[in-house]
């Protein structure tokens, strides 16, 4: 009996203690705690930055001391190339300076500054000739920058062919009609060894992307800028 009349009074204990608390407790602040105790699994979830841009579109940035660049051939007939550097389209369609057959940037190593840009169409007309003028008059300590646009093999000579070769091309005899093609060349200096230089991919009517037209190809890097 004894033990009942005790459970019987620390229950009118807890109650009174209960009705008390919440007489004490204003009810915004009761509920403002059952708010927050419902939104917590409500909270949106806190998202990653999205990463910075970096030059020409790398998906890294280069190291500081070096320079960017990227190069994109052409695909089909409407998707033209690009030549970008340090962030700057030299040749694209954006800059108006871009058209059917080799396509041409000539930049200052020291400077990292554009000396020319140029295209020469290797499927109408004598360009060859020029193009290879061109391509001998880039300065000593220069980078050369070239990409196909469409077809840039029906008109190519000999003497632009041992041009580019004489640059280190180890592709330019072997392109064909409509052949993509990129190439990346030094003057009067050496590249390092890693740095992706050339790439080339044929036209293959069973696997073309485009009509006619292969897939357009890139290389990119980053090109340190103390090199003797």
């Amino acid at each position: 009996a004894l033990k009942a009349a005790f459970l019987v009074l620390a229950s009118m204990c807890a109650w009174y203690s209960g009705y008390l608390l919440a007489e004490l407790i204003p009810d915004a602040h009761l509920s403002s705690a059952a708010y927050n105790i419902r939104s917590l699994g409500e909270r949106p979830v806190l998202k990653a930055p999205a990463p910075r841009r970096q030059k020409c579109d790398h998906w890294t940035a280069c190291p500081t001391n070096s320079y960017a660049y990227r190069l994109l051939s052409g695909g089909g007939r409407d998707k033209y190339a690009k030549i970008c550097f340090e962030d700057e389209l030299l040749i694209g369609e954006k800059t108006g300076s871009v058209a059917r057959g080799i396509n041409i940037a000539i930049v200052d190593y020291i400077t990292g500054k554009p000396i020319a840009t140029q295209y020469f169409d290797m499927y109408e007309g004598d360009n060859s000739g020029p193009m290879m003028k061109f391509i001998q008059s880039a300065p000593s300590r220069s980078l050369l920058f070239m990409v196909t646009h469409d077809d840039g093999s029906t008109r190519l000579k000999a003497g632009a062919k041992d041009a580019i070769e004489a640059l280190g091309s180890k592709e330019i005899r072997n392109m064909k009609f409509r052949s993509s093609w990129v190439f990346l060349a030094a003057k009067g200096f050496e590249l390092p060894s890693g740095i992706q230089r050339e790439k080339i991919n044929h036209s293959d009517n069973s696997r073309n992307r485009y009509a006619g037209w292969p897939a357009e190809i890139q290389i990119e890097g980053c090109i340190p800028k103390d090199l003797r």
